[in-house]
């Protein structure tokens, strides 16, 4: 498989070392080569079976609408863009391109978000009170994570609360705690994840571009990634 990642941060470059490794032929374009998604004309995209993007939000922007206009594979690790999500499925559909986007692409997490709608449903009406605190490195750009929105609004549904308080902390290298707190008067349960590397998120990427590259139209890695 021929894969173009955006991105040389630390993550774009894990994506590409593992897909290396998985025995894909790896391009990649950092920003400076790729100001404004001017690097991705339609031939340049057609060179490629499918494009990574790990870069920021106003970037994965400007990828998205160049890369899904040709009908290409496109998998979005990046987050803080979801105002725009409506967008980018109805292009990716018109287009018959494929495009799979994920708050986190690490498995455990899709595991917490499962644990995360089972406790909400069970202490529904419980008298609990439900939070989140996440803690990522200092560079991290959108604040609360995507994986900590996401909980909420898993945590959100299966309880009935519109509101669950999300408290985000941006230190050093952390690579990313998430911690979902449900609080009584009795007790209190907790449930944490975290991630050690960034290894993880990259493989899953990687696994995520694997099982895109057959397919066409939108889809959310919580969704999917049991296919995987």
């Amino acid at each position: 498989m021929r894969v173009l990642v955006l991105g040389m941060g630390k993550t774009g470059k894990l994506v590409a070392e593992v897909a290396a490794e998985r025995g894909h032929s790896v391009h990649v374009l950092d920003a400076k080569e790729n100001a404004e998604a001017s690097a991705l004309t339609p031939p340049f995209v057609a060179g490629f079976d499918v494009v990574i993007d790990f870069t920021t939000p106003q970037a994965a922007i400007q990828n998205m609408r160049a890369c899904l206009a040709t009908g290409a594979k496109m998998v979005v690790g990046t987050t803080g863009w979801y105002d725009k999500l409506p967008d980018m499925r109805g292009l990716a559909e018109r287009k018959q391109a494929g495009l799979l986007y994920g708050t986190n692409f690490s498995v455990s997490v899709q595991v917490m978000l499962q644990i995360a709608a089972k406790i909400g449903k069970a202490l529904k009406n419980a008298g609990y009170q439900f939070s989140i605190e996440e803690t990522h490195h200092v560079s991290k750009l959108d604040s609360p994570s995507g994986t900590a929105i996401s909980l909420a609004k898993v945590v959100g549904a299966a309880s009935g609360l519109s509101h669950v308080p999300i408290e985000a902390r941006r230190e050093g290298d952390v690579m990313g705690v998430h911690t979902l707190e449900a609080r009584s008067a009795s007790d209190r349960l907790v449930v944490t994840h975290e991630a050690f590397s960034r290894r993880g998120f990259a493989e899953g990427a990687v696994r995520a571009a694997e099982w895109l590259s057959s397919r066409t139209g939108c889809y959310d890695f919580q969704d999917v990634y049991t296919q995987m």
